[in-house]
C-alpha cells in the first residue's frame, strides 16, 4: 500500500494592505498616459511637422515652375543630346518642359551660367556670341506663353536680350536662343529647340 501525502490547507489569505485610494489611483494612471504621449507623441508629432514642411518646400518650387509649364531640374542626357541643348556645368536655376505632337516636338529650357559656359553652350552649339544680336527675340510669343517667359525689347527698360535663331536641316533641330545680360557675371539663357520628329 502506498503511502499518501497529508493534503496541505490553504495558505490563510495574506492581509492586503490598505486599499489604493482612488484619487492615487486616476493620478497614477495620467502619468502613465503622460509618459506614453510623451515618448509615442512628441516624436511622431516632430516627424509630422518636419514631413510637412518638406512636402511643402517641394510644392512651392514645384507651383513656382508649374505655373509657367516649366519644370525644375535638368533634362535627361537623351533630352540634351536629342534636342542639342549642351547646358553647360555650372549652371542653376535650371527648369526645362517638353512637348510632342505628331508634328513638332519641343525642348523649352533655361539656365542661369557663368560667362565660360554661356562660351561653352554657344560653341557646343556651333555659334558664338558675335551670333547673338542685342534686342533680337527671337522666341514666339506662342513659346513665351508655354513658359511665362518675358522679354524686354530694344530700348525698353531692362532690355539686356540678346537673341539668335540656329536653324539647321532636318533631321537636327532648330533652336531659339535668348541670353539675358542684365547680370552681367552670370548670364541667364532661354532656349526653345525644335525637333521634326
Amino acid at each position: 500500500m502506498t503511502a499518501s501525502l497529508p493534503r496541505q490547507a490553504a495558505p490563510p489569505d495574506e492581509p492586503s494592505g490598505p486599499a489604493e485610494d482612488r484619487r492615487h489611483k486616476i493620478r497614477r494612471r495620467a502619468l502613465t498616459l503622460l509618459i506614453i504621449v510623451l515618448l509615442i507623441g512628441v516624436p511622431a508629432g516632430y516627424l509630422m511637422i518636419s514631413a510637412d514642411q518638406s512636402r511643402q518646400s517641394g510644392k512651392d518650387k514645384e507651383d513656382k515652375y508649374s505655373a509657367t509649364g516649366l519644370r525644375e531640374g535638368w533634362p535627361s542626357k537623351v533630352q540634351r543630346r536629342l534636342y542639342q541643348v549642351p547646358i553647360p556645368h555650372p549652371s542653376n536655376q535650371v527648369a526645362y518642359y517638353e512637348t510632342n505632337n505628331w508634328k513638332t516636338s519641343r525642348l523649352y529650357a533655361q539656365f542661369q551660367t557663368t560667362n565660360a559656359g554661356l562660351d561653352a553652350f554657344l560653341k557646343d552649339m556651333g555659334v558664338t556670341r558675335a551670333d547673338l544680336k542685342k534686342g533680337h527675340i527671337t522666341i514666339g510669343e506662342r513659346d513665351r506663353k508655354v513658359t511665362g517667359w518675358k522679354f524686354a525689347g530694344p530700348g525698353a527698360r531692362g532690355g539686356d536680350s540678346f537673341g539668335l535663331a540656329h536653324k539647321q536641316k532636318n533631321p537636327k533641330p532648330t533652336q531659339d536662343v535668348i541670353v539675358n545680360t542684365q547680370n552681367a557675371m552670370y548670364p541667364m539663357v532661354y532656349v526653345v529647340s525644335r525637333a521634326v520628329p
